[in-house]
């Protein structure tokens, strides 16, 4: 029972770790689809004076990715009915180039507003609309959330790595005498911690296992259960098979910094 016990004490702290890890990949990969989204609908109105080009365009910003003219009459259109053609006509030669600007990734309101003064400092451009606030509110949000999360998990593997390191101590007492006898024949320090390896190791595995399917549950059985349109739009973000593979690299380097640290430590207090 009391074995039970302490395996649970290891594998606990580092499930928590792991969680944390793939909460994060999880949240940076869902992130930035709706950094995407946000990339392709924001824009910012140009009005210029002239016709421009996107190369012109870009020597202003390099993240100016494309830009899309709008019809002129098609604006004229909408304000000018009943009016003649020829009066038409005169208000569309009257009226400036209006352009709106796509960006190439979605950006900070410092970049926005360093974009913008940029443009309004250009001879051919009269008037330029970043929709400031609508901008400003997402990003501040988006910002937010992410803070949050980067607060939340790196105290979460704070505490779980401490608390990792206090089992592996535990299971180098109650494995001491088989490791004094690989002492006395003359064995490494590290090859005596072979066996706090190979227990860890185990324990490493079954944690590993645990948050594969909790997160493989929620993408392939809770996800399409809820019915929650916009978390069904993102299913395939919840897991990816590379997550297998990153995650087993992260507890498997837990396990040996641990073993290492432990093993050092012992040394240490011999020498001392």
């Amino acid at each position: 029972m009391k074995s039970i016990k302490n395996h649970i004490m290891f594998i606990l702290p580092l499930l928590a770790i792991l969680l944390g890890i793939e909460s994060f990949m999880v949240f940076g990969r869902v992130t930035a689809s709706y950094g995407e989204n946000l990339k392709e609908a924001y824009t910012i109105l140009v009005v210029a004076k002239k016709p421009m080009k996107l190369k012109e365009f870009k020597e202003i910003n390099q993240h100016i990715s494309r830009i899309e003219a709008v019809e002129k009459e098609a604006i004229v259109t909408q304000i000018a009915q009943g009016m003649s053609n020829a009066s038409t006509q005169d208000i569309v030669k009257a009226l400036p180039y209006f352009y709106t600007l796509r960006l190439d990734r979605y950006l900070a309101n410092a970049d926005i507003d360093k974009i913008k003064k940029r443009l309004i400092q250009h001879a051919n451009i009269r008037r330029v609309e970043t929709f400031g606030q609508a901008h400003n509110a997402n990003y501040n949000l988006y910002m937010l959330i992410r803070a949050s999360l980067w607060t939340f998990v790196g105290f979460m593997v704070f505490t779980s790595l401490f608390l990792v390191l206090k089992q592996m101590e535990i299971w180098q007492l109650e494995h001491r005498e088989r490791m004094q006898v690989m002492e006395i024949l003359g064995a490494s320090n590290m090859l005596r911690s072979g066996v706090l390896f190979r227990i860890a190791l185990t324990d490493a595995i079954i944690a590993a296992l645990a948050t594969i399917g909790i997160f493989a549950f929620l993408r392939y059985a809770w996800v399409a259960r809820s019915e929650i349109d916009l978390l069904v739009r993102k299913q395939d973000l919840f897991f990816e098979y590379t997550d297998i593979a990153i995650l087993g690299g992260i507890a498997l380097m837990i396990v040996l910094i641990s073993v290492v640290v432990v093993a050092r430590g012992v040394k240490e207090t011999r020498v001392a």
